[in-house]
């Protein structure tokens, strides 16, 4: 063994272990442009520095600025508010006393002009269900008035009266006297071949056959006649009435009862030359 390797120098040597690699943070502290940490800072210090300077977004901005607004515009309500409400506060008891006299006036006056308004609605409604009404009223009596003057079709029950003349004996004063007789027993509507007759009616004798209103008809007579079948055939068939006097004349008349019977011949309506209206 060699005096070198003797020595108490080298053998400590031998026996230490290899020197450890420095510590990351010692790295990073001796890389070219790392900063270095701050020594000695506390967790406030580091949080105030993380908080400050802010780092604001746009949105962030935006919903401030709304918030602002909404915040201004309550202010200002709630100032308006407690503007009136000190005013009320600080008003003298006649002046409440008046502004309440002021605000049951004028509650009396909407509620009046409310009332009126539902009277006018009221009278407007009943105006118009009473000229409805007027109005239903006046096309019934004018068509009432068109069946007794011939100027409208009417139908209903009735019957129908024929005549057959074989003879020729049959004459217009036989005519209208079963006309007459049947008015009599409450005819609403007559037709004779085609014919309405109505109140100026009138029949002559033009040869072997008979004018009704100037138009002549011939046998045989045919009457269509709307009325109470009860009452009309018992007054054609009295004893010396219509029927018998025909027949006497050797003429046949046959009389049947109907449900329905149609008049539908027409007259022109005709203004009288000199009778007018009394009415004003």
């Amino acid at each position: 063994m060699s005096e070198q390797d003797e020595t108490p120098g080298n053998g400590l040597r031998k026996e230490l272990p290899e020197e450890l690699p420095a510590a990351p943070a010692e790295k990073a502290a001796e890389e070219p442009g790392t900063p270095a940490a701050e020594p000695g800072l506390t967790g406030r210090q580091r949080l105030v520095q993380g908080l400050w300077p802010p780092r604001v977004t746009r949105a962030q901005l935006i919903v401030a600025v709304l918030l602002f607004g909404l915040g201004f515009g309550l202010a200002i309500q709630v100032a308006s508010n407690s503007d009136s409400d000190s005013a009320l506060r600080g008003a003298r008891q006649e002046d409440l006393v008046r502004i309440l006299d002021e605000l049951d006036d004028r509650t009396q006056r909407l509620e009046d002009e409310k009332q009126g308004l539902e009277k006018q609605r009221d009278e407007l409604e009943n105006s118009s269900d009473q000229a409805e009404e007027a109005r239903k009223q006046t096309v019934e009596k004018e068509r009432q008035l068109g069946i007794l003057a011939g100027t409208v079709a009417a139908q209903g029950p009735g019957i129908t009266m024929t005549i057959e003349d074989n003879k020729g004996t049959v004459e217009a004063d036989m005519l209208l006297d079963a006309i007459q007789e049947l008015r009599a027993a409450g005819a609403e509507a007559i037709q004779v071949n085609g014919v309405r007759v109505v109140a100026d009616t009138y029949l002559s004798d033009s040869g072997k056959s008979v004018s009704v209103d100037g138009n002549k008809i011939t046998a045989p007579f045919r009457f269509k006649v709307i009325g109470n079948p009860q009452d009309l055939e018992p007054a054609l068939n009295i004893p010396g009435g219509v029927v018998q006097t025909l027949e006497k004349e050797q003429a046949t008349v046959t009389v049947e009862r109907s449900d329905k019977i149609v008049v539908d011949a027409l007259r022109a309506a005709k203004r009288p030359d000199y009778a007018r209206s009394s009415s004003q």
